[in-house]
């Protein structure tokens, strides 16, 4: 019985997996962020960090992040015939990425950076979990670009805080 099962859930699990690489690398529309009116929590896989007349920007793509029961409710209605097999989502989150569009946001001055998985050493063994890690911006970005070490930063969503057009906030979303 469960040798059945694992014939089923590892290439859903796999499935899921490239296709949460794929939807996270596509390039697509490139729109710059408006302001548009108070504070905006958005979830996001981050393209690129870049640099430009002493300012740091993010290009991202906007996706839905669902969590807990919500996000069985959202895998039951896309993925009826897994949801059947396995009853919920894997690990408990779903992500939807329907759409291809960029933003260009610029970061706050003062922007707050959050994460849960960071590479210290660039030693695997180091590798560990600190919840809420408070890192310096410029941290961030050096982390970033180096997608050669242990970590790439670049496959995890990310939760954002606007406020007018700027990131004010960025908080790394732990994926097992």
């Amino acid at each position: 019985m469960i040798k059945k099962r694992s014939v089923y859930v590892l290439p859903f699990a796999m499935l899921l997996f490239l296709s949460l690489i794929t939807t996270a690398s596509t390039v697509g529309t490139r729109v710059d962020a408006q302001s548009s009116g108070p504070t905006q929590s958005l979830t996001v896989y981050i393209q690129s960090l870049q640099s430009g007349n002493g300012k740091l920007s993010i290009v991202a793509d906007e996706i839905d992040w669902y969590q807990g029961e919500s996000a069985n409710q959202v895998f039951a209605e896309r993925e009826p015939e897994a949801y059947a097999e396995i009853g919920g989502t894997p690990d408990d989150y779903y992500i939807v990425n329907d759409s291809d569009t960029l933003t260009s946001f610029s970061l706050a001055d003062n922007l707050a950076v959050t994460m849960q998985l960071f590479d210290h050493t660039g030693n695997a063994e180091d590798l560990d979990i600190h919840w809420n890690e408070i890192i310096t911006p410029q941290q961030f970005k050096d982390a970033f670009s180096n997608t050669a070490d242990v970590l790439d930063l670049g496959q995890f969503p990310y939760h954002i805080t606007v406020q007018d057009g700027v990131i004010t906030s960025i908080v790394q979303q732990y994926i097992p």
